[in-house]
């Protein structure tokens, strides 16, 4: 069980918004969850700069802003959207029971959009990129 799960839905992300979630607890999975709370709570365009801005401030807290990437934090958005509308799953547990790769290679499902590696280039971190090589299913506003 990962640790974000001892809380419920609302709890991590007023918990997340506040910066008062433990930094150990926010993994991959963890960063996915808030993702698919943000989707399903405020719309893929809310969500973008939801998460955007509150991961940014997370990192500034915890002193991780090196880790804080605009593009992956975007195209994770993207990439959850997708899948949400794809798929049959009415919970998070379930949408990652429908589809593992998510958690087990996620790096690779980001290769279909960019040609280049997002995760570390720093332009990337800084600012928000469109994808060169597939164009998002769903346009979303990005400032």
């Amino acid at each position: 069980m990962e640790k974000h799960e001892r809380y419920t839905d609302e709890v991590f992300e007023q918990k997340f918004r506040d910066c008062k979630f433990p930094p150990l607890y926010f993994s991959h999975e963890a960063h996915l969850r808030l993702a698919y709370i943000h989707l399903k709570k405020y719309g893929l365009d809310q969500s973008i700069q939801n998460m955007c801005q509150q991961i940014y401030d997370f990192a500034i807290k915890y002193g991780a802003t090196m880790k804080f990437n605009a593009t992956v934090t975007y195209a994770s958005l993207q990439i959850m959207y997708h899948y949400m509308q794809e798929g049959k799953s009415e919970n998070f547990s379930d949408l990652m029971k429908e589809f593992p790769h998510l958690l087990q290679d996620f790096k690779t499902e980001i290769k279909i959009y960019y040609s280049w590696d997002v995760f570390r280039s720093p332009e990337a971190k800084a600012k928000i990129h469109n994808p060169d090589l597939k164009p998002f299913a769903h346009a979303a506003t990005i400032d």
